[in-house]
């Protein structure tokens, strides 16, 4: 695997997305890169640089009580329900305030909310906010559950997707493939990786990669 390559953000230079050349496999997919997000959903600074990239796709008529954080962005999401709600974003709940919460994880992946977080979400509009949208299973599934909240999705917003919309949710990410040209990613039984004999070289998630060790 190369090192690491800076791509910074279009609308804002100072926001940089890591990126590591490769061969790596998730769990829906083969990709011909690792995007590596820890700084921005670890540091402050790049957290806030990116709810503000994503502040600015949605207008004042969007209506936002909670955002429901995956793969690790509770701190970007917390500074984007900050900036919505300085940009006028309407917000129903009584305290007009937006709630910022994320799932528990069971059972490989399912997700759920416990009943003292189903306040922040039946009958609420909702934001999904994800690391990346790729194949849009993981969305979808987010999606799925809320929605046995009666929760009303307003959207999805993303640090890098691939799609615009998965299951008629918009989606809205800082950013795009345009952004990143090498990257590519593909079906397990289609990855040209595979099939020309490029070994995997590591196994990856939202939570970073695991290298594989060559014989």
């Amino acid at each position: 695997m190369k090192e690491y390559v800076k791509i910074p953000a279009p609308l804002n230079q100072n926001v940089q997305l890591k990126v590591v050349d490769g061969h790596f496999v998730t769990s829906h997919s083969h990709t011909t890169a690792f995007l590596d997000f820890t700084t921005m959903k670890t540091r402050c600074s790049e957290a806030h640089g990116v709810a503000t990239l994503l502040s600015m796709r949605y207008s004042v008529s969007t209506p936002v009580d909670t955002i429901v954080c995956l793969d690790g962005t509770t701190v970007i999401g917390t500074y984007l329900a900050e900036e919505l709600t300085r940009s006028g974003i309407l917000s129903y709940n009584a305290h007009r305030t937006i709630y910022v919460v994320a799932p528990e994880y069971i059972n490989g992946g399912q997700i759920l909310f416990r009943e003292n977080l189903e306040l922040a979400l039946r009958g609420k509009h909702v934001l999904l906010l994800v690391g990346a949208v790729t194949t849009g299973l993981t969305l979808k599934a987010a999606a799925d559950c809320v929605s046995c909240y009666q929760a009303k999705i307003s959207g999805a917003a993303a640090i890098f997707s691939t799609l615009e919309e998965v299951a008629g949710i918009p989606v809205a990410a800082a950013f795009h493939p345009a952004d990143l040209p090498h990257y590519r990613y593909y079906r397990q039984e289609d990855c040209p990786l595979c099939r020309e004999g490029t070994p995997v070289d590591a196994i990856a998630n939202s939570y970073g990669y695991s290298r594989l060790q060559r014989s």
